[in-house]
């Protein structure tokens, strides 16, 4: 009868411990759309309880966001209690220009390391343009606790170049680097706006065997996600990513369509997945 029992709590705590590492994590990736008066009816302030109200409904674990300002990062956590964040503006390493912040869970995990680097030959220098890029661009990074299981991974979050073809390549290529030297053996997920599509050497890059090995979750063929503000005025460019390495499993792929009828939250569509190990 011991012995019996015994097994029992030996499947109890298989049973517990699968379960565990078996939770999926809901990641998403959105472009905000920066807070500018140019918008008019769209301008940040005035469409503020769409993106608060999407949020909450798809309940992201994770969130990489793009083209946030300070204002509108203090913003997101003010209203969304739930969530804190890491990141600084691009412009000077600490609260001026767009963010590519993480924002997480606040009950589900701890932060063990975050950092920023930015899109250039000089990847530590706060400001620094690379290549033939029109504006300053960062990669935020976070390891990441899971409270529950206590096992780690790496997040990253970026927005590549609009006009610089040669900086949309090189920053690839620095992503795959940096996030090789900066995950070790720990697995990873990488979001963002990269301004290319699928057919473009930006993405060959990024799927390419050097440095980390990376895996596109999206369908073929993937949908769109560069929509402007008005529902249906132009055919979405499939531009924003979720990118995982290959220890995750991907499920429940979409770009979040959802709108007022007349415009969508932002300029782009958020895109999420369901990953799990």
């Amino acid at each position: 009868m011991l012995r019996f029992f015994q097994i029992l709590i030996c499947f109890a705590v298989m049973f517990m411990t699968t379960s565990m590492y078996a939770q999926s994590l809901k990641v998403m990736t959105y472009n905000i759309r920066y807070d500018t008066p140019n918008d008019s009816v769209n301008q940040w302030g005035k469409r503020t309880p769409k993106v608060y109200a999407l949020i909450k409904k798809y309940n992201p674990d994770i969130l990489g966001v793009q083209e946030a300002l300070y204002n509108q990062i203090t913003d997101l956590v003010s209203n969304l209690k739930d969530y804190a964040y890491v990141g600084v503006g691009r412009d000077d390493g600490k609260t001026k220009g767009e963010f590519s912040a993480i924002l997480y869970r606040k009950d589900k995990f701890t932060i063990t390391k975050e950092g920023t680097f930015w899109l250039s030959p000089t990847p530590t220098v706060a400001g620094s343009k690379g290549w033939d890029a029109a504006i300053t661009r960062v990669a935020t990074w976070a390891v990441m606790k899971d409270k529950k299981s206590g096992a780690s991974f790496l997040m990253l979050n970026t927005h590549f170049d609009h006009m610089g073809k040669e900086a949309r390549r090189e920053s690839a290529l620095l992503i795959k680097k940096r996030g090789a030297e900066l995950a070790g053996k720990l697995p990873v997920i990488v979001t963002g706006d990269f301004n290319c599509t699928r057919e473009e050497p930006p993405y060959t890059a990024i799927m390419s065997k050097e440095g980390l090995q990376l895996l596109d979750p999206a369908p073929s063929p993937a949908p769109g996600t560069f929509c402007t503000f008005k529902v249906n005025s132009i055919e979405c460019r499939p531009i924003d990513y979720v990118f995982h390495t290959s220890e995750w499993k991907a499920n429940n792929y979409k770009a979040i369509t959802d709108n007022d009828g007349k415009y969508y939250p932002s300029d782009h569509l958020p895109v999420m997945v369901e990953l799990s190990k």
